[in-house]
C-alpha cells in the first residue's frame, strides 16, 4: 500500500526532531459551488532538526512514533 504525501508548511519547530506542519487543501462547497480552504495541522518527524517556521516541506505517512506523531519530514522545499 502506498503512504500518502502531502506537502504544507511549518508552523512550529519548537520540539526536539518534531515539527508542526499545516497543510492547506482546496474543496468545492456542495451547496454553493465555491472553493474554500479547509486546512489541518500534522505533528510530523524531523529526524535532525533541520526545518524552521515557514519552511515549505513534504511529509510521508509512516508507522507511528509517538500518539500523536505518524508522519516524517521527506524533503525540506519540495
Amino acid at each position: 500500500m502506498p503512504k500518502r504525501v502531502m506537502q504544507g508548511v511549518v508552523v512550529s519547530d519548537k520540539m526536539d526532531k518534531t515539527v508542526t506542519v499545516k497543510v492547506e487543501r482546496r474543496i468545492k462547497h456542495p451547496l454553493y459551488k465555491k472553493f474554500i480552504n479547509r486546512s489541518k495541522k500534522y505533528a510530523a518527524h524531523d529526524e535532525n532538526n533541520t526545518c524552521k517556521i515557514g519552511d515549505i516541506v513534504s511529509i510521508r505517512e509512516c508507522k507511528p512514533i509517538s500518539k500523536r506523531k505518524k508522519w516524517e519530514v521527506l524533503a525540506e522545499g519540495a
